[in-house]
């Protein structure tokens, strides 16, 4: 293809090399810039260094297998993808530690996963594959801007809702949950009666959220309405 740069069995020259740096840089930026936009564990710089790292063992292992293949020698044995194995293996540990578990939830699967293909994408640079990067590259910012938008998935989530006035406050409750497309699986309820006299119930909610309704938007105008005191997430 017009924008690979592959040489088998010869090294590459000073500025091939370069090049191959260059986009792996601005692949691992294109994805970095879109996780550090949304204020994920790890942003641009996390992703150009593991992508420019992946491409520069690329790099080292075609030039070590050049150079071996140089010296004409029929009776060295060239093992290829052993350190490009290593990367692929390796990097999972880094993407570990973008998985935050916090309230039995877990978080940053999907930067751990973006990490491990900005380290693919630096090898298929490194490897001189720049066009099999680049349309991967695309994949990749398409699997993380518009994927989401494009399927709609109906999630299950939990909401305690703490408030007060029993009977409007429910009113305006199942209202807010028609709007938004909302369904109740399951509720639980609680009274308890305070020192001044007056009745404080608690709700917990078993929805399905259509893809399309933002948990975020639920829950801010819920707790719009005076009566409701708080409103709070619960694990499923």
């Amino acid at each position: 293809m017009v924008f690979d740069w592959v040489t088998f069995g010869e090294p590459l020259s000073f500025w091939q090399m370069v090049l191959r740096i260059v986009a792996a840089v601005i692949f691992g930026a294109i994805i970095g810039v879109e996780r550090e936009m949304k204020n994920r564990p790890a942003g641009m710089r996390t992703h150009v260094l593991v992508c420019l790292g992946a491409a520069l063992i690329g790099l080292v292992e075609q030039q070590t297998i050049a150079h071996v293949v140089a010296l004409g020698a029929s009776q060295i044995n060239v093992s290829v993808g052993r350190l490009t194995a290593q990367i692929v293996s390796g990097v999972g540990f880094l993407g570990a530690g973008t998985i935050i578990i916090a309230d039995r939830r877990i978080s940053g699967l999907t930067t751990a996963a973006s990490l491990w293909c900005a380290a693919c994408l630096g090898l298929a640079v490194g490897a001189g594959f720049t066009t099999m990067a680049l349309v991967a590259c695309l994949v990749v910012m398409a699997v993380l801007k518009m994927m989401q938008q494009i399927v709609h998935v109906n999630t299950y989530k939990r909401l305690e809702i703490q408030f007060i006035h029993r009977n409007e406050t429910l009113k305006y409750i199942r209202d807010t949950f028609d709007k938004m497309e909302v369904k109740i699986l399951d509720q639980d309820f609680h009274a308890e009666n305070t020192q001044d006299g007056q009745n404080i119930y608690t709700n917990v909610y078993t929805l399905s959220m259509p893809g399309k309704t933002e948990y975020q938007d639920l829950i801010t105008i819920l707790s719009e309405h005076p009566n409701i005191r708080t409103v709070r997430t619960r694990n499923v």
